[in-house]
């Protein structure tokens, strides 16, 4: 069931703002126990997720409505462990579009589901000067996000499946079979609202 798109405080439903990427910053809004999702991680999206958590005790799930990225990959890595460690569960509406950190924040969910028709775009992160997928795979450059996937997925696969699917210029749209092939879902794909 789709959540109503607001920030839920004291009985009230409050608009959110739109879902664009805007300067590096996460658009967070709370209804019920989920928590919705929009825009880039920045540097300060991990301190803003635990001023939420502690202001809403009883959320338990991150819906990610777009998600362009992030702008700093280590904040993503530990925003990512946090939702893991804390046990929230991740979810994708059929509108839903992650992509790069987006697709890595998705990932953190102890159970992971999705509606059919939300988008999941992955490509090779860039350093600023190279391509992740142009460094040897024993270079201690991938260790950072390699580890990451590791630790949400059980094995590195996935990791350089995205590093060869699109440069960091680029992205790879996720095929069905592709999301599946990956175990990127704890969950078989739901019909969209």
């Amino acid at each position: 069931m789709r959540a109503a798109r607001g920030l839920l405080i004291a009985g009230a439903l409050l608009a959110s703002a739109p879902a664009v990427a805007q300067d590096c910053v996460i658009d967070w809004a709370v209804q019920g126990e989920t928590i919705l999702m929009a825009g880039e991680v920045g540097w300060d999206s991990l301190d803003a997720f635990y001023a939420l958590i502690d202001d809403f005790p009883d959320v338990t799930e991150i819906v990610l409505e777009q998600i362009w990225g992030s702008c700093d990959d280590e904040v993503m890595v530990e925003l990512g462990y946090a939702i893991r460690d804390l046990g929230f569960d991740t979810y994708l509406f059929a509108d839903s579009e992650i992509y790069s950190g987006g697709v890595d924040l998705f990932l953190a969910g102890v159970t992971r589901r999705m509606e059919r028709g939300a988008i999941v775009g992955v490509h090779s992160w860039s350093d600023g000067v190279r391509d992740g997928a142009s460094y040897p795979r024993d270079s201690a450059e991938h260790d950072l996000n390699r580890d990451y996937i590791i630790t949400m997925l059980g094995d590195d696969s996935f990791y350089w499946f995205t590093l060869d699917a699109a440069p960091a210029a680029g992205m790879h749209t996720m095929t069905a079979d592709e999301i599946q092939r990956f175990g990127l879902l704890t969950e078989a794909p739901l019909r969209g609202n």
